[in-house]
């Protein structure tokens, strides 16, 4: 297994950027749309979030990053980091990359004192589904833009 360099980056960070679009273009190929959830490169800017980009050998190959929550809303609590465009490249996939970033992502959340982490995926998306359920994620109601999508998954995980 050949683990990546995880970095901090900003949300808008060209490499980061590199690396959003072709999630985007992989919830395209999956799904049909991009993912249209609201995001605002500042909710990934410490403290309330971080971006994380994985780099083997000087090319960035992995991102994701997490944003907290301040309040409440339906499954969501208020103190929630949630995962979003989390990503591991083509030809790159089966390296342990995702893994790695996940645990990035984990640690840094709890280092923020986020309590619990949430992500939404989808059933297009099953090695993902398969990732987080082997890392502790178990599904909660479903929140946000895709709530009542009937192929969304809304995971969640404690954070100690």
């Amino acid at each position: 297994m050949e683990l990546v360099d995880i970095h901090v980056l900003a949300f808008d960070h060209p490499d980061s950027t590199k690396l959003i679009d072709l999630v985007q273009q992989e919830y395209v190929s999956r799904y049909g749309d991009p993912d249209v959830t609201p995001v605002d490169p500042a909710e990934f800017a410490p403290p309330q979030g971080i971006f994380l980009v994985g780099y083997r050998d000087d090319v960035p190959v992995a991102c994701g990053g997490w944003r907290a929550h301040a309040t409440d809303e339906g499954s969501l609590r208020a103190g929630d980091a949630e995962i979003k465009r989390m990503f591991v490249v083509d030809g790159e996939r089966g390296r342990g990359h995702a893994r790695a970033m996940l645990a990035a992502l984990e640690r840094t959340a709890a280092e923020h004192e986020c309590g619990r982490i949430v992500l939404e995926t989808g059933y297009k998306q099953p090695e993902a589904i398969a990732l987080y359920r082997s890392s502790g994620y178990y599904e909660i109601e479903k929140f946000g833009v895709y709530a009542q999508d009937p192929i969304s998954v809304c995971m969640a995980k404690e954070l100690e």
